[in-house]
């Protein structure tokens, strides 16, 4: 191109390439890039094209970062500056196909949709409070001037429900950034979001799919949707607003080089372990790390506040889980076995009531502070509770027709959903003599694998996957499916004819 990228998308998507009076057009950064692309030289032309944009100080053709389960948050261009929109508001978010739960975010999702923009880039982003209380916008380890950094009470007034805020910076920064509000409650009900800032010249060695997972966890009573952003203790574990196995997985072909950024805005730390491939750590939230330091690994920690990306090349095919290694981490809703809970057709009784078995605070002054307010359901805080019931789960039903003999109509069932696979035949794969094993059951909610619920999740780049294999993915997990380049397409083929949906 003889122009450069800023001028170009400025003449041909907001003004001069526009008829007069023409609505500008929104670009998500993903169409930037796909738009760029398709005007791109071709043919002969194409490796000189590539050489003259890989110079430093070139502007960079970047591959657009993908955050699955997550949109991108378009923008206008506005005298040679990229405009965004964001909205602080309460939203819905299903994490799992049976689990809806209510949060605060950003344009509808939470996690907020992801920022992209070029090194160098001016930005402005115009954010409204729709939310009932005071808010702000942090925008984390950003160089930028003091009273555009979001620290209400420090740098800024909070703003006000129905209030507006215009931040405007130059992001002379690259790499993998977020942001969230600077109200701490409020970031552990939902409000942060990435904010990837690709770089003018392009990372070498290049990658061909590079993707964002966030991190968060929530603490969620049943039969509740709120989370209790007070509690030390998390049932629901989710990557980009999902828990698995809702979690859309990472679709590459067979040697692609790819780019997984990993942000973490919760109150845990995450060992993500990624199956089948050894990684670099190529980057922190600080930016691209030296070559000099990086070193193979296959689960790298973490941090609460922290980012990492992670590099390998995809040369190992099948399907890969992703997940944090933290045992509790890799559950749905997990509790303690503290009584009879699963097995019996009368309810779930853990021990005491929901408000005393979770250790809320509820009687006369005084009371919250006896023995039996100390939790009974979850690890707690290291008090005792005089609630808990000394007795576990009842004895497991060995076969179908005792099953059936206890609970009338439930041989067929579990947990509500019909048993369509051999995967989810408790009796098939669980030893007759299990309830007299000690240790067993190990999760008061599920007796070995889950509930199977292929059909609930089903989506393109869930096809070829075995049969039952959501029965086994909860929690903080994914997939990394590394394809063969026929079932590649076939999955690309099936998401163009399939309703796009958020990332």
């Amino acid at each position: 191109m003889s122009q450069s990228r800023r001028d170009f998308f400025q003449k041909a998507f907001t003004g001069a390439g526009l008829a007069a009076g023409a609505k500008a057009l929104v670009l998500s950064p993903r169409e930037v890039a796909a738009r760029e692309s398709a005007n791109a030289p071709r043919g002969p032309q194409k490796a000189k094209f590539k050489a003259l944009r890989s110079k430093p100080g070139s502007a960079s053709l970047w591959i657009p970062a993908r955050t699955p389960d997550v949109p991108d948050l378009p923008f206008t261009w506005d005298n040679g500056v990229k405009v965004f929109h964001l909205v602080a508001e309460p939203v819905k978010r299903q994490i799992t196909p049976t689990k809806t739960i209510d949060l605060w975010g950003y344009n509808g999702t939470s996690p907020g949709p992801t920022i992209q923009i070029t090194q160098g880039d001016r930005v402005r982003i115009i954010f409204e409070n729709h939310l009932p209380e005071p808010t702000a916008m942090h925008w984390h380890g950003f160089e930028i001037p003091n009273d555009m950094d979001g620290a209400p009470g420090i740098s800024q007034e909070p703003v006000p429900p129905g209030g507006r805020f215009v931040y405007e910076f130059t992001l002379h920064q690259e790499g993998t950034y977020f942001y969230h509000s600077h109200m701490a409650m409020q970031e552990m009900i939902g409000m942060l979001g990435a904010f990837i800032m690709h770089p003018k010249a392009p990372y070498e060695p290049r990658v061909d799919k590079d993707f964002v997972l966030l991190l968060q966890e929530y603490a969620i009573l049943p039969n509740n949707t709120i989370p209790n952003t007070m509690n030390m203790e998390f049932n629901w574990l989710v990557i980009n607003g999902k828990s698995g196995p809702a979690c859309t997985p990472l679709i590459v072909r067979l040697g692609d080089r790819v780019r997984i950024r990993l942000i973490n805005l919760g109150m845990d730390h995450h060992p993500i372990h990624v199956h089948g491939h050894t990684f670099y750590v190529t980057g922190t939230e600080a930016g691209r790390a030296p070559e000099s330091t990086w070193r193979p690994e296959n689960t790298v920690l973490v941090g609460v506040a922290q980012a990492r990306d992670i590099e390998f090349v995809a040369n190992n095919p099948g399907d890969w889980m992703l997940h944090c290694h933290l045992p509790h981490h890799m559950m749905n809703q997990m509790s303690s076995t503290v009584g009879p809970m699963t097995r019996v057709g009368k309810g779930m009784p853990a021990g005491a009531a929901m408000e005393e078995g979770m250790g809320m605070l509820t009687g006369t002054p005084g009371a919250p502070m006896g023995e039996d307010y100390g939790p009974s359901l979850g690890r707690g805080m290291g008090v005792g509770s005089t609630l808990d019931q000394t007795t576990g789960n009842t004895p497991l039903f060995p076969s179908e027709t005792a099953l059936q003999a206890t609970q009338p109509g439930a041989a067929n069932m579990q947990h509500g959903h019909k048993r369509s696979t051999p995967e989810t035949n408790m009796a098939a794969l669980i030893s007759p003599n299990a309830g007299s094993v000690p240790g067993f059951p190990q999760d008061a909610y599920m007796e070995g694998p889950m509930m199977n619920m292929d059909h609930m999740v089903e989506k393109p780049e869930n096809y070829g996957l075995r049969p039952g294999w959501s029965g086994y993915m909860q929690g903080m997990m994914t997939l990394v499916r590394v394809l063969p380049p026929d079932l590649y397409d076939k999955v690309l083929a099936l998401e163009r004819k399939t309703p796009s949906h958020a990332g």
